[in-house]
């Protein structure tokens, strides 16, 4: 396999930043994927003097590790790094190379402080666009603290493990051979659930003029049009773009004809740092109570205060409540096609949902699964027109309408579908290994009790200046009653609650 005159024109950019020597350690048998690895290590080596290689013999075959001379890093890839990981790979180089990661000190001085031994092991899908957030997270771990371990896994190179394992979704972590974690997360997700985090830094925090809580589109758009005002702004979220993290590709946001979620994430958190404001990641809220100052209650205990808080905690997908669906979450059932998908190569699998998410999805996964079944509880398909044409064009799917699923079956992973034919009443049931369940968002709004006006849905209630019930509250974005549930109007009423809120405080 030998890189594209693209990827080698970057990698070339990059391979000029090393500040030091990196050792690559090889571990490669006589099968495809090592001699896939080979080309990609020699290659590497060819670019750059910096870069040598070095035949050895590693846990896995094939896998390769990143070292500087004379010292084990403990970063590991096992597999071929390239797709969604090339930046994870790139990144690894450049960082054992010596050059400074582009991390917060107190993240670093975090990491340091970790005592003990922690062998991180996390399985990845190259196509998965939320996996190198978890691999560069841990490479960083292991480079920058000597008991921590990380090997990356390609879940194709490795599918007996894989299968042994019953891993069914990515990113999948494994901590000294038990499950971790799985699902994107970040260094500061990460280091909270090994409970590093330092409740006393937000104990004698000032009380903001501005508070918001999230930090998608509508939360950063907020705190940036507050900042500006030149008033005490914070920011607490439990990660900063939200559910834009999980979004893969984006067409419509004007003025850009293409980008991707974890990139304009990245691009949101950023712009906000170019202003004064406290940006506290990682954090779930708890509770909002109206005193002299409005109390925002954290689930790590911390209370901060503010003069007005801004609500737009956004949301997430909608679960389809029925039996066998929490049971066999990561173990057949996945709400991300883009990132689980490859893990259902050669197998049946079903989309829940017949709107454009679940349209768009059966079309991704048709690509990779030997069949996949669309349910459709309503008569008719949702999706747009085009993208229905698309779907029944494809050989290998099934349109199930007016279908209701009565229970997803299975024993240590999901085996099949139970469903009632609406129209006559009777059950029939589909044998699959996967269910991919696409119905729509509800709100991150349950936190807030019965504090402020919300719909039936759970939407809080706001006017026209994202004004809710609550003198001084506001809220914005998809966790709000506005009509549509898209980036850029979000990030319109994420203004709309700043300049809203900075009214308030100027006639109070």
């Amino acid at each position: 396999m030998k890189l594209d005159a693209d990827i080698k024109n970057q990698l070339a950019q990059y391979l000029e930043l090393l500040e030091g020597d990196v050792l690559l350690k090889v571990s490669a048998g006589n099968d495809s994927v090592s001699n896939d690895m080979l080309d990609l290590v020699n290659e590497l080596s060819s670019m750059s003097s910096r870069i040598t290689v070095e035949q050895t013999q590693l846990s896995r075959t094939p896998s390769f590790s990143v070292n500087r001379v004379g010292e084990e890093t403990g970063v590991t890839f096992a597999g071929v790094p390239l797709g969604h990981e090339f930046t994870s790979l790139v990144l690894a180089l450049l960082q054992v190379s010596g050059r400074p990661p582009k991390v917060e000190q107190s993240v670093i001085d975090r990491i340091k402080k970790i005592k003990g031994e922690f062998h991180f092991e996390t399985y990845v899908s190259l196509s998965c666009h939320n996996c190198p957030d978890v691999v560069q997270a841990l490479n960083l771990m292991s480079i920058l603290n000597p008991g921590i371990t990380h090997t990356m896994i390609d879940g194709a190179a490795f599918k007996e493990e894989v299968e042994s394992k019953e891993i069914m979704a990515v990113p999948t972590v494994h901590l000294n051979s038990e499950f971790f974690e799985s699902g994107r997360m970040t260094i500061d997700d990460i280091l909270g659930k090994l409970g590093t985090t330092d409740v006393s830094e937000f104990e004698n925090k000032e009380p903001y003029d501005v508070l918001v809580v999230g930090g998608g589109p509508a939360g950063a758009s907020a705190a940036i049009y507050a900042a500006r005002k030149g008033i005490r702004t914070g920011v607490v979220a439990e990660r900063f773009g939200g559910q834009v993290n999980d979004t893969l590709g984006i067409e419509n946001f004007i003025s850009v004809n293409y980008t991707e979620g974890p990139k304009l994430a990245a691009s949101l958190e950023e712009h906000a740092k170019q202003y004064n404001i406290d940006i506290m990641k990682a954090q779930r809220v708890k509770s909002l109570e109206k005193k002299d100052l409005i109390e925002v209650e954290l689930e790590n205990g911390a209370t901060l205060k503010s003069k007005t808080v801004i609500v737009s905690t956004g949301a997430r997908w909608r679960n389809l409540g029925v039996p066998g669906e929490a049971e066999f979450k990561n173990k057949g059932v996945a709400y991300c096609p883009h990132c689980d998908g490859p893990l259902f190569a050669g197998k049946h699998v079903a989309v829940i949902g017949g709107g454009n998410s679940g349209v768009e999805a059966a079309i991704d996964l048709a690509g990779v699964a030997a069949h996949v079944t669309v349910f459709e509880f309503m008569p008719e398909l949702k999706a747009d027109s085009v993208l229905q044409d698309r779907l029944n064009s494809l050989p290998n799917t099934t349109v199930l309408k007016n279908a209701q699923v009565k229970e997803i079956t299975g024993t240590n992973k999901v085996n099949g579908i139970s469903y009632i034919e609406r129209e006559t009443g009777t059950t029939q049931h589909v044998e699959l290994q996967g269910v991919f369940v696409q119905i729509g968002l509800v709100p991150n709004t349950e936190w807030l009790g019965d504090s402020v006006e919300r719909t039936r849905m759970g939407e809080i209630v706001v006017d026209s200046h994202g004004a809710t019930t609550i003198p001084g509250v506001f809220a914005a974005g998809d966790c709000t009653n506005s009509a549509y549930k898209q980036i850029i109007i979000s990030m319109g009423s994420g203004a709309t609650a700043a300049l809203g809120a900075f009214d308030y405080l100027i006639r109070n």
